[in-house]
């Protein structure tokens, strides 16, 4: 396998293209949405426009017939700017999207992928429970065939993209049996937004990604056709893990942008403000944060392209997106406070992009595995 990471003509210019939208489209207007806990309709609907939410999807659904590499490319040129626009997309793909391209049907695929792909709607994944974070094995929302249909009960939280004013589905893990040993098999439902008896709740009061959708659901008997059964029946638990193993890859990049967008901000900002009769950053203090800074941004970006490569080119790669996610996410959080501190006072207020990274810098270390589990896997990995 080549470690050359270099982009291709092709990858290169939807950089620029992402780039340039970041900061002409999103970087103006986003501040206002996100101090006023507002989903930004219109900037996601331009994202669907230019084909984003399509990126690693083929052609044949609705998609622009690229891989996970496009997509981190693009999500790390959005974070740069803004996390609560990249994690929309992130989740809109890979939690939303990617089960019914990897597991669905093909009547499943027609149905739901050409819409999302074009970002007209968006899918959600219910995975997390009020008891079960990391333990997602101890899922105990359940589903019960009755005649031709499940009937759904249990609860949900902390899912993305589940009650905008376009979302279309939010795929639910289940308990539907038991194996011999007592264990839950667990199965992937699909439940259309509006079922009776699926419940909403208002959107959270979060520290950061404010602009982003993220809400409680209940479900009391809940009944959606037997059809709607996503992959194979007791197969949710494994579906589930490779669905996460992916995302790590798409989380990583994201966490890349953030840490850039911080050095970003920060060499920026330590051009312009004066202190002693000259500029900060004529300083070596600050020079050898920015250049640490730097460093980190520029490792973690080798590191997720790396595990994307080898997810494109069919090789083993949880190692790698373990490794990348763990990483990624930590030196987003160091950058982000770093350039807190470059910052000084200003750092602590709203209205500098620092702040907003500083606050949606430690869902990072949390949300799609935390850092120990992580770690946890990467052991395992090893041998140990």
């Amino acid at each position: 396998m080549s470690l050359d990471h270099r982009l291709p003509s092709e990858l290169a210019e939807l950089r620029r293209t992402v780039e340039a939208f970041a900061h002409d489209v999103v970087a103006p207007t986003i501040g206002e949405f996100y101090e006023r806990h507002a989903f930004p309709y219109e900037i996601v609907r331009e994202m669907g426009r230019m084909g984003l939410f399509g990126l690693p999807f083929p052609e044949e659904y609705g998609g622009m017939g690229g891989d996970y590499l496009a997509l981190g490319i693009a999500l790390e040129e959005l974070a740069r700017v803004d996390s609560s626009v990249a994690i929309t997309l992130e989740a809109g793909v890979s939690l939303g999207a990617m089960p019914l391209y990897h597991f669905g049907t093909e009547e499943q695929k027609r149905e739901w992928l050409p819409r999302m792909c074009a970002g007209e709607i968006l899918g959600a994944f219910g995975l997390t429970e009020p008891d079960g974070g990391s333990d997602a094995g101890g899922t105990r929302t359940t589903a019960v065939r009755d005649g031709d249909d499940w009937v759904i009960n249990g609860s949900k939280c902390f899912i993305t993209n589940s009650g905008t004013d376009i979302t279309g589905l939010v795929t639910v893990t289940a308990v539907t049996g038991r194996k011999a040993d007592g264990r839950p098999e667990i199965s992937a439902i699909i439940v259309p937004s509006g079922t009776p008896g699926f419940t909403v709740a208002a959107p959270y009061s979060k520290v950061g990604w404010n602009a982003s959708d993220t809400r409680e659901l209940s479900f009391t008997d809940v009944r959606v056709p037997a059809a709607n059964l996503l992959g194979e029946e007791g197969r949710g638990y494994a579906q589930f893990l490779r669905i996460l193993d992916e995302g790590r890859i798409a989380i990583a990049a994201l966490a890349t942008g953030l840490a850039q967008g911080c050095v970003d901000e920060s060499v920026s900002y330590a051009k312009a403000r004066h202190a002693f009769g000259k500029p900060i950053g004529a300083n070596q203090a600050i020079q050898f944060k920015l250049a640490d800074m730097e460093m980190r941004a520029h490792t973690s970006r080798l590191a997720w392209r790396d595990a994307a490569s080898r997810l494109v080119h069919g090789e083993p790669f949880k190692k790698e997106a373990a490794l990348a996610k763990l990483y990624s996410s930590e030196i987003a959080v160091t950058n982000a406070r770093e350039a807190t501190q470059i910052h000084g006072g200003y750092g602590f207020m709203n209205e500098y992009p620092v702040a907003r990274m500083w606050r949606d810098s430690k869902i990072l270390e949390i949300g799609e595995g935390t850092s120990e589990v992580q770690r946890m896997l990467i052991a395992r990995e090893l041998g140990l």
